[in-house]
């Protein structure tokens, strides 16, 4: 029986996608050239698995994961704005003798120039989290990228005297290949993050109990924690949160760590 041209077709198209799916199976997750950072939890306790992994965001000097044979957590917190929550988060690390990473924005550091002092008196490192909060990864030109991240360098300077820095946070997690590659020439490190939950949205704030159910078993090794510190919910649950955290065995460390070359 001879087969039309058509179903001649469709088979070489079904084998060449087959061909593909063999070839691909079992490859670590691969670079892509454009995306949203996305995480899966195989199994609870254990460390999350980013969309790319963490050896290829080391070529472009980025990580989302920190060692995993330590019992060390890294918190950060991003900040679009100001929603009367910081000021009770750093009373709570300072009381746990904890320090974090605040990724700001432009407004914000107009806005609130003595909460912005407060974090770097107390050790908190501040990072780039770009001057307008734009989806980066639509932003291919090299100056308009760079000039993002310098307009938030300057207007830092002028808060706090101090030079920013070099860590970077994409807005939404929206990245590209050149995005990393930009930043990376620039001097800074990309900080992505291992742990994180629906924590933004301020009419629809989780509860304690929905909280606590997604970080508390989800917690690991190396674990970088993205909070953002305008929900009311974690500032309400930190004090719980990093005592629970700490019965457990985990330390906490600064975000410098995770690029110390003799790891």
């Amino acid at each position: 029986m001879k087969l039309g041209w058509k179903p001649l077709v469709l088979l070489l198209i079904l084998g060449v996608l087959a061909a593909c799916v063999l070839r691909h199976r079992g490859r670590e997750p691969e670079l892509l050239e454009t995306a949203s950072w996305g995480l899966s939890f195989p199994k609870e306790g254990m460390p999350s698995v980013g969309n790319v992994s963490n050896d290829k965001l080391r070529e472009y000097g980025g990580v989302y994961l920190g060692n995993t044979e330590e019992k060390r957590i890294y918190l950060t917190f991003d900040a679009g704005y100001e929603n009367g929550v910081t000021e009770k988060i750093l009373d709570t690390l300072q009381s746990h003798e904890v320090t974090g990473a605040f990724f700001l924005v432009g407004n914000y550091l107009e806005q609130n120039q003595q909460l912005v002092r407060r974090m770097v008196e107390q050790g908190h490192t501040v990072g780039n989290h770009t001057y307008h909060h734009y989806d980066m990864s639509k932003i291919s030109d090299k100056a308009n990228f760079q000039k993002e991240l310098t307009a938030l360098e300057e207007l830092y300077k002028q808060v706090t005297g101090k030079e920013m820095e070099k860590y970077y946070r994409p807005p939404q997690g929206c990245y590209s290949e050149e995005n990393l590659k930009m930043a990376q020439e620039m001097g800074y490190h990309t900080v992505f993050w291992s742990l994180a939950y629906v924590d933004w949205i301020n009419d629809k704030q989780p509860s304690k109990e929905q909280a606590f159910a997604k970080l508390l078993p989800r917690i690991h090794n190396g674990a970088v924690v993205l909070l953002h510190s305008t929900s009311q919910t974690n500032g309400e649950i930190l004090d719980e949160l990093l005592t629970q955290w700490k019965s457990q065995g985990y330390s906490f460390g600064n975000i410098e760590e995770l690029f110390k070359t003799e790891r």
